[in-house]
C-alpha cells in the first residue's frame, strides 16, 4: 500500500511545525525520514497514524484520504510504533502483543487459535518468545521496544509507521530489527537518527529541516557532505562500506562545521 503525503502542514500551540511537506512511501519499500531534532519528523509521522490532524494537506493510503477511513479500518491498514509509549501496562508480554489483534475482533471477544498463532509468530520474530509470560513492566527498555514492535506486527498491517524504532536497543538488536524490517517488505515509513542505519536499510530518504522536506532520493544521492554540513552542521566524508557497499558516513567528531580550530596567529619578530 502506497502512502502519498500532499502539501501537509501541521501546527499546534500556535506554531507551524511542518509546512507544505510532500513525500511518497512506495509500496513494499522502506522510506526513511531523517533530520535534526525539531525538524518535524515525529510530528509528520503522527499524522500518518492519526494522532494529529493536519491543518492543511492530506495523507493518502492507496489513493484514499486517511480521514475518510474509520479508526478500525485505519488500524487494519496502519500500525505504529511511536516514541511516546506507555510503560505502565500491568499485563503480560503475551497480553500486550495480543492487543494488536483488537481491530479484527468484536468487543469482549477472546483470542482464537488464529490470534494465538499470530501472537506467537510475532514474538518469535522479535526474539521475545521466551518472555511471553513475563510482566511487561519488568522488561528493560529495549525488551519493551521489541514487544511493542511485535504488537504492531500482530495488526497484520500493510503499512508500518516507526518513530525511532532502534531507541534503547543494543547494537545486536538494532541490526536484527533493521534486518527484520527489510525481510517484512511492508510499506514502511520510519524516522531514524542514525544516518548510517538509514543509509543501509532505507530504499529512499526524505530530509526534513525546519519543518520542510528539503531533499528526497536514494540514500547515496541524498546524504552528501554538503547536505550533512548544511542540515546537520557536521563535517563528514561519505565512502563505501567495506562489508556491504552501502554509503558509510565518516563524521569528524572533533569539531562541527564552523568551529574548526583556527591556525595559530603569527607572532611578530621581537614582539
Amino acid at each position: 500500500m502506497r502512502i502519498d503525503i500532499e502539501d501537509l502542514s501541521i501546527a499546534y500551540a500556535g506554531r507551524t511545525v511542518v509546512a507544505g511537506a510532500q513525500l511518497v512511501a512506495a509500496e513494499g519499500e522502506i522510506t526513511g525520514l531523517v533530520g535534526p531534532n525539531g525538524s518535524g519528523k515525529s510530528t509528520l509521522l503522527r499524522t500518518v497514524y492519526r494522532h494529529l490532524k493536519p491543518t492543511a494537506g492530506r495523507v493518502l493510503l492507496a489513493g484514499t484520504d486517511l480521514r475518510e477511513l474509520s479508526a478500525v479500518q485505519s488500524a487494519r491498514h496502519v500500525a505504529a510504533l511511536p516514541q511516546e509509549r506507555q510503560s505502565d501496562f500491568e499485563l503480560s508480554v503475551h497480553e500486550v502483543v495480543a492487543m494488536g489483534r483488537t481491530p479484527y475482533k468484536r468487543a469482549f471477544a477472546g483470542d482464537d487459535a488464529t490470534d494465538r498463532d499470530i501472537v506467537a509468530r510475532a514474538l518469535a520474530d522479535v526474539g521475545m518468545a521466551a518472555a511471553a509470560g513475563r510482566r511487561f513492566t519488568a522488561l528493560s527498555g529495549g525488551e519493551r521496544q521489541r514487544v511493542l514492535l511485535a504488537r504492531a506486527f500482530c495488526q497484520d498491517p500493510e503499512v508500518l509507521v516507526l518513530d525511532e524504532p532502534t531507541n534503547h536497543l543494543d547494537i545486536r538488536h538494532q541490526v536484527e530489527l533493521l534486518a527484520l524490517l527489510r525481510a517484512q517488505r511492508r510499506t514502511t515509513l520510519v524516522s531514524l537518527h542514525d544516518l548510517n542505519a538509514a543509509a543501509s536499510v532505507c530504499d529512499r530518504l526524505h530530509v526534513l529541516h525546519g519543518g520542510a522536506v528539503i531533499a528526497s532520493g536514494a540514500p547515496r544521492d541524498v546524504l552528501t557532505p554538503a547536505l550533512l554540513a548544511e542540515v546537520f552542521g557536521v563535517r563528514a566524508a561519505v565512502v563505501d562500506h567495506p562489508l556491504t557497499g552501502d554509503p558509510l558516513i565518516a563524521f569528524d567528531h572533533r569539531a562541527p562545521v564552523g568551529t574548526e580550530t583556527p591556525a595559530p596567529a603569527e607572532v611578530p619578530i621581537g614582539g
